[in-house]
Order: structure tokens, then sequence, then C-alpha cells
């Protein structure tokens, strides 16, 4: 890892109507527009979609290098976030996110090491940390055989 403060660059470009761009360096430029919720078509990634897959792409990341520095084997992870954005004080944001990950490790794995690791790992999600959104987690250890 590289020394901290790290710095992150993207560039939104948009017209009166229509689509917005976004783009960052060496990234493959992503389309965005608002979701169906606010009067936008559904059927592109929106912050607030954006948002939220990042929770749980931060969760399976970090999830990653806290299992590899624990020398935990494990075959696969799946992981699906649900944000609610609600009305607070007047104001429209997130107030939860639930985490939901169901971890497979081969056969003597220890179910309890690996439960411990996940949850280690929602806490130190740096997405999550930096939201003011309540956190859950909801998670599964399956020992495959």
């Amino acid at each position: 890892m590289q020394d901290l403060p790290h710095h992150y660059q993207v560039n939104a470009s948009a017209e009166a109507e229509g689509n917005v761009a976004l783009k960052a360096d060496d990234l493959p430029q992503l389309v965005t527009a608002p979701p169906a919720e606010f009067g936008g078509p559904g059927d592109q990634w929106s912050p607030e979609t954006l948002l939220v897959g990042a929770v749980a792409n931060c969760f399976v990341l970090t999830f990653r290098a806290i299992a590899k520095a624990s020398k935990l084997d494990w075959t696969n992870l799946e992981c699906s976030a649900e944000g609610v954005l609600d009305r607070v004080d007047k104001v429209t944001r997130f107030t939860a996110m639930k985490v939901t990950a169901k971890l497979t490790v081969p056969a003597g794995t220890s179910a309890d090491k690996a439960q411990r690791l996940m949850e280690k790992s929602e806490a130190a999600c740096l997405v999550t940390r930096s939201l003011l959104a309540e956190t859950h987690l909801d998670a599964e250890v399956v020992v495959s055989n």
C-alpha cells in the first residue's frame, strides 16, 4: 500500500439532458443516470447504486486482504449490499447499509475464524466507516465437503 493520504480524482460531464459520463485516469468511462426513484430511466448506474456497490465491493476487497493476512483459505465470497435512502431532519440521506455475505471455505477450515474475519472486514471497510449510515452485516460461513 502507498503512504497516506491517497487522492482520487473523478471527472463528471453532462449536457442539459441525458446521461452523465464519469471519467478517471486509466479507467474506462462509466455512464450514469438518475435512478428510477428520482425520475431516471432505471437502467444505468446512478450515484445511489454506485455508493451501495462501493459498500459491497469494499467489503469483499477488505475481506480478501484480511483473510490473506490471517492465512485463511477460502474459495468463494458472495456479497450483496442494500442501502436505505430516507429523509431525516429534512435531509435526504442513506440511513442504513446492510451487507449480506456468504463465504465458502474448504473442509477443515475454522468456521469461527472465518466468521470473525468477516466481522472484522465489515468493521474495517473504509467506505462504510466514511458514511453516516448505520451498517449491519449478515454473514454466513459454508464449509464445503
